[in-house]
């Protein structure tokens, strides 16, 4: 018998979508080209510590009804994100806040540091580009030191050639409150992100080590009535308008003899010169206090960003104009399609938070049910 959907890819936005349709009576095959489930959240424990195999992941959403269906499958502790920027040694507290403006400027009011950046941003006019919103919410001091560098390392190219959008979600505060999210809800699975997608994945078939473009892109109508397909969508259309453009990611994990290497989860490396981005240090994602010593050893991961070449994951669409208007492209063909379902990332080619894909993937099985 056939299933109902074959969806590529266990990530989020497949998991979520196959619990939703299973939930509903409908037979769902996930199918993964990786050898483990869960996409880019997956976590790999070593020396009991829950290692972001694919870089740090924090949950969080103001969304009630998100927060509250993932903890359907596992229980969220109480991390909250609070990173720090290291540039050429010097420490300063981020998102941007009261303790950032003191640390660069001495500051020590909430006026003060707005009559300096005001002063700061003077230059702007018209903003046309990443280096002028910056400079516009936090003046030029703030973004040759803590933005300038690592974004043009992060990105590979430089900020006057970025579209303004990518920094406006940088939260700027005149409080002294380290916390980087302004959502409401906030934390990270007890025992890491695999527990949350087999939940997510209870009682529905998989196949792990299964690329879908060595021959089954051929004949899945054999196999399911509908496709749900998470990837890049210039490779379900095997590239007929053009490449889409990707950054990638490489990292380096590193054991190390010690409790605690940098005492937090994530140090951001803002200057030009260190060739990463920065370190994770994963044991502050789950232990906190004095439980941060009690297992000697720690785990560190250096993120190093690099351009996106064939057989390389793809981390983050470039959304800039020409990339854009080649998805719309490549949207118009999809949207014309009848039998197949494009959500996530990659098939959306927009940046997407854990929570927002959840969401996608829960409107997405919201309209199939309304139209049925």
């Amino acid at each position: 018998m056939k299933y109902d959907y074959l969806i590529v890819g266990s990530g989020l936005f497949g998991a979520t979508f196959a619990r939703l349709a299973t939930d509903s009576g409908k037979r769902c095959l996930v199918i993964d080209k990786r050898p483990h489930l869960g996409g880019n959240v997956y976590c790999e424990s070593v020396e009991g510590i829950n290692v972001h195999k694919y870089g740090p992941h924090v949950f969080h959403t103001s969304d009630k009804k998100v927060w509250e269906f993932v903890n359907r499958f596992v229980e969220f502790n109480r991390f909250t994100l609070m990173t720090v920027a290291n540039y050429k040694g010097r420490l300063y507290n981020l998102p941007f806040n009261m303790n950032t403006f003191h640390q660069m400027w001495g500051v020590r009011t909430p006026d003060e540091a707005m009559c300096k950046i005001e002063e700061e941003r003077k230059e702007i006019g018209r903003i046309t580009n990443l280096e002028e919103q910056a400079i516009s919410l936090v003046g030029r001091g703030i973004y040759e030191v803590l933005i300038k560098g690592y974004t043009e390392k992060q990105w590979g190219r430089a900020c006057t050639e970025l579209p303004s959008f990518i920094i406006r979600r940088l939260p700027v505060r005149y409080t002294f409150d380290n916390n980087y999210f302004n959502d409401t809800y906030q934390g990270v699975p007890i025992g890491g992100y695999n527990i949350l997608i087999d939940g997510l994945l209870k009682g529905v078939d998989t196949q792990t080590g299964v690329d879908f473009f060595d021959g089954m892109d051929k004949t899945w109508r054999n196999v399911a009535n509908k496709l749900v397909f998470t990837g890049k969508i210039d490779d379900f259309y095997h590239q007929k308008l053009g490449s889409l453009q990707y950054r990638s990611l490489r990292f380096e994990t590193e054991t190390l003899d010690i409790a605690n290497y940098q005492g937090g989860a994530l140090m951001n490396y803002t200057d030009k010169e260190t060739p990463y981005t920065r370190i994770i240090e994963h044991k502050h994602f789950e232990t906190f206090g004095a439980a941060v010593e009690r297992n000697p050893k720690t785990l560190i991961t250096r993120e190093y960003p690099a351009e996106y070449k064939l057989g390389m994951e793809a981390y983050y669409p470039i959304n800039d104009e020409d990339n854009n208007n080649l998805y719309q492209r490549y949207k118009a063909l999809a949207d014309a399609e009848t039998d197949v379902i494009f959500g996530g990332r990659l098939a959306e080619y927009r940046y997407y938070d854990m929570a927002s894909v959840i969401k996608s993937a829960m409107n997405r099985w919201d309209t199939i049910t309304s139209m049925s």
